[in-house]
């Protein structure tokens, strides 16, 4: 049976009752309001308000659009014209502000619910359960977690059901102590907006319009949606409101309530499992991130602690080896030559990040990033079996938007019956090529953007290295912290930032409306299509110049007498002597600061600031005590695709805590207070910025699960690499063990002495070419410089070409590669193998639960029957004894 358009069924009466209903929806405007101002219930104080339409009446509009507006309000008028056939009680009070706004409310009666949750396969009580017991491993130190759990006096536990999708001919079966309190306020407003997404408004040309969304979208109606308890500062006067909403703003919204754990099952309950299951990912998250930060702390302390040990970097500082060090100009015909020991302190910064710290911590990032993944499935199969969602997968029904493109007939291949679909299988082929080729086109946009910005770091340095050794003239305070390098790759690392929040936000909108065209069926097959080309597009974005400094600056740069050229005309950049591992943190450090600010701006600065105008503007001198339903109206909608780019930008920060954390240790440490702050900033913007959102059922966080399994494992990859390629690691150890080893086989056993000698190749002044000049340094007070390789000196038979240490390097760096990839994904897929996904108590109480379940409604079942049975057996007693006693005729 098709439940896709149940107001369709009226059309038939639609056009000759339209008026009549419209008196009824519109007529009974009430001018004033005299109930409470935290009341969730109709004048008659009996129904309650299970969802709120907000319009502006354009009898009341200072411009008045005939034209448009009649047939806006014909629009208004059919939809609730079939809001009421379908079953819907409506109530319609104007605002105490705003003579122009109405408010329409919606009570959903007993028999419209029940109807609804028989269709949507809503699970509801059978009878209690006493196997939801939820232990701890930490019951043995229950006077310090006492101190983090929320207080159960003030937050009590719920209680648990054995629960059934519900049936109306079984619904003697269900736990129904009380028809009002039956179906929560939860359920009822997800009923309600299932109805309103799938109600006719209009049919033109065989095309049905129809759903709230639309409407809303076409300014047809301002705003919809359900309504919060009461105000989150203070509790209902209503002696019968739970307090829902104060209740989590005092325990999970507030600041003095940072360290406490968050009261799952209340956010769960009044916004839904899929808000719920989001909090507990982003809490879970940041729990296993704590392990990570202490590890990334010691690490960093390690680093710090032992850079006076650090013995190239000493020899970079040494006025009597740095400072007698000339390196050759990094540009062609204007950069100067310069010393060594100009990036003294660029060199001690590295040896923080570049040490033997950095190595343990990438490895033991490559199993924690398993460890969190591992641990987190198996949480969330607790979570599906706490919150009733473990066959959540079979209630899904497709989208209004997908249902009203279904004009093909085809033949199902399981049912063997007919259905429609919105096109045919060249159709969706069609739409499929055409949304790969948008993004692919994007994608493109992104990698010229990355580019541009590679031309301006060429470009710039030339002046930054001109520049910048004018002002100083030589001097140290202005060399020694600002060098040529670092200059160009803070001012490029700014403007890569501008240029991703810009394109992120052209890239939202687009990317929104190509996954539209592309008309998923369900609205799980929608988010995850919006995921993927999300994710994908913000991994480009984000990461691109990230991967450029670890893997491509300064690797193909060739030597002074023979540069490679970036494009025929920009010559390639070239890495500080000690690496490009230290301008990726600086990267890595702007990028995600300046996310973290910006994010914070979008979230709790501008719904803040809009919330605080809005007040001013329609508030008049005298303060009114305004209904709930208006005071949730000048509230902040959170819009379908809210927590959508909270995970994103969850996930985006995961992915610059594992790909690229060998390069900046800290980077957990960030996260971790970054995820403090945002589970408290995200709970005080839902619970006081926000209108409530409708709640929606979610079994897990869907797409972003294989998409952090997919970044965890390229983090092996990305860890490894830029330890053997980006970082100088791997050239110290080799020169470190090769102290018997030829040709560097001249320095103190197991020293790092005289490693800047040896890493800096000889270039002969002499054999510079220009593309300008035929020698643009000859004449220059310097005979030969210096320059980052492994190359032959000039005068040998192979002058300028590679050493025998450069191969002996490239060995170790990729046999490097290969141990750490092979160790770090064998222990991966250990673990992978030795934890279930879910726990064996777990599977347990899920089939001994389903069995209970089945048992309970078998025996009902049976019940029914003998009960039936006895009936029918008394019935027909009855009629032989009255046939029996019933005197005969001859």
């Amino acid at each position: 049976m098709d439940y896709s358009l149940q107001g369709s069924s009226v059309h038939g009466i639609f056009q000759a009752r339209v008026l009549e209903w419209g008196a009824i929806a519109f007529s009974d405007i009430k001018e004033e309001f005299n109930g409470k101002p935290d009341s969730l219930y109709f004048n008659d104080g009996q129904r309650r308000i299970d969802f709120v339409l907000v319009y502006e009446d354009e009898s009341r509009k200072e411009t008045n659009k005939k034209g448009s507006n009649e047939k806006q309000r014909r629009k208004r008028q059919a939809y609730e014209s079939n809001l009421i056939c379908d079953g819907l009680q409506l109530e319609a009070t104007r605002s105490l502000v705003d003579d122009k706004l109405v408010f329409v409310k919606v009570h959903a009666p007993w028999e419209v619910l029940c109807t609804y949750a028989e269709i949507m396969h809503i699970k509801l009580p059978l009878k209690p359960n006493d196997l939801k017991t939820r232990s701890s491993a930490f019951d043995n130190f229950n006077w310090f977690t006492k101190l983090l759990q929320v207080d159960e006096s003030i937050i009590k536990p719920e209680q648990e059901f054995f629960t059934a999708p519900f049936e109306k001919n079984r619904m003697n079966d269900f736990y129904i102590q009380d028809r009002d309190t039956f179906f929560n306020p939860a359920t009822r407003s997800r009923i309600v907006y299932f109805i309103l997404s799938r109600i006719m408004y209009q049919v033109r040309d065989n095309v049905k319009k129809f759903g709230i969304n639309k409407l809303v979208n076409s300014g047809i109606y301002k705003a919809a949606f359900p309504l919060h308890d009461c105000n989150f500062s203070t509790p209902s006067e209503d002696l019968s409101c739970p307090n829902e909403r104060y209740l989590l703003y005092r325990e999970w919204a507030h600041p003095r309530s940072i360290y406490k754990k968050q009261p799952l099952d209340l956010i769960r309950k009044y916004y839904g499992e899929k808000i719920g299951i989001y909090f507990a990912w982003l809490g879970y998250y940041t729990q296993m991130l704590l392990l990570a930060a202490i590890v990334g702390v010691a690490c960093f302390l390690y680093g710090y602690f032992t850079e006076d040990n650090c013995t190239w970097s000493k020899e970079v500082c040494d006025p009597n080896i740095g400072g007698q060090i000339i390196m050759c100009p990094q540009c062609d015909n204007e950069c100067p030559f310069w010393s060594l020991n100009v990036t003294c302190e660029s060199s001690k910064k590295l040896c923080i990040f570049d040490s033997f710290g950095t190595l343990v911590f990438a490895v033991f990032m490559g199993v924690w990033v398993t460890l969190f993944l591992e641990f987190w499935k198996r949480r969330q199969a607790e979570l599906e079996y706490e919150w009733d969602t473990v066959e959540l997968q079979q209630e899904e029904q497709a989208r209004p938007e997908y249902e009203a493109r279904c004009t093909h007939v085809v033949i199902n291949e399981i049912t063997q019956e007919e259905e429609r679909v919105p096109f045919t299988t060249w159709g969706k082929c069609i739409r499929v090529t055409l949304c790969a080729s948008a993004v692919f086109f994007w994608i493109l946009l992104i990698i010229a953007s990355v580019i541009g910005i590679i031309v301006y770091r060429l470009s710039v340095f030339v002046i930054f290295s001109v520049n910048l050794r004018k002002i100083s003239n030589g001097t140290d305070p202005i060399q020694k912290y600002v060098t040529p390098q670092m200059a160009t790759s803070i001012t490029a690392s700014l403007i890569s930032f501008i240029i991703i929040m810009i394109l992120n936000t052209i890239y939202e909108k687009v990317a929104i409306m190509i996954t539209n065209f592309e008309l998923p069926r369900t609205q799980t097959d929608y988010e995850n299509s919006l995921t993927m080309k999300m994710f994908l597009f913000q991994f480009v974005n984000y990461y691109s110049s990230c991967f450029y400094i670890a893997f491509f600056k300064g690797k193909f740069v060739g030597y002074p007498g023979d540069p490679v050229y970036w494009l025929g005309k920009y010559r390639n950049e070239e890495c500080d002597p000690g690496g490009c591992l230290l301008e990726l943190t600086t990267q890595l450090i702007i990028i995600m600061g300046g996310k973290a600010i910006w994010n914070n701006i979008q979230e709790v600065l501008l719904p803040w600031v809009m919330n605080v105008f809005g007040r001013c503007r329609t508030v008049s001198g005298a303060e009114k005590r305004t209904p709930r339903w208006e005071q949730d109206y000048h509230l902040q909608p959170m819009g379908k695709l809210g927590l959508f780019y909270e995970y994103l930008e969850m996930i985006i920060q995961f992915g610059f805590v594992t790909l690229f954390v060998a390069s900046f240790p800290l980077a957990p440490l960030l996260a971790l207070v970054n995820n403090i702050l945002e589970i408290r900033v995200d709970a005080w913007k839902l619970t006081t910025q926000y209108r409530r959102m409708v709640p929606e059922k979610a079994q897990d966080i869907g797409a972003w699960q294989p998409i952090m399994q997919g970044i965890a494992i390229l983090a092996v990859v990305t860890n490894a690499m830029i330890i053997a390629f980006t970082s100088d690691m791997i050239p110290r150890l080799v020169y470190y063990w090769s102290f018997s080893i030829p040709p560097y086989g001249d320095h103190p056993d197991y020293s790092m002495e005289g490693y800047i000698n040896i890493s800096l190749s000889i270039f002969n002044t002499a054999d510079f070419k220009s593309r300008v000049k035929e020698n643009p340094y000859a004449g220059s007070k310097y005979d030969t410089c210096r320059y980052r390789d492994f190359r032959y000196p000039p005068g040998h038979p192979q002058e300028y070409k590679h050493n025998i240490y450069y191969w002996h390097v490239i060995a170790a760096k990729l046999a490097f590669i290969i141990v750490m990839e092979h160790i770090i994904y064998s222990v991966k897929f250990f673990i992978s193998y030795t934890i279930p996904d879910v726990s064996k108590s777990t599977k347990s109480k899920i089939k001994r639960e389903k069995y209970l379940t089945q048992k309970l409604l078998h025996e009902n079942h049976l019940k029914d029957m003998t009960k039936n049975i006895g009936v029918i057996a008394e019935k027909m007693i009855g009629a032989v004894v009255d046939n029996n006693l019933r005197p005969k005729s001859d």
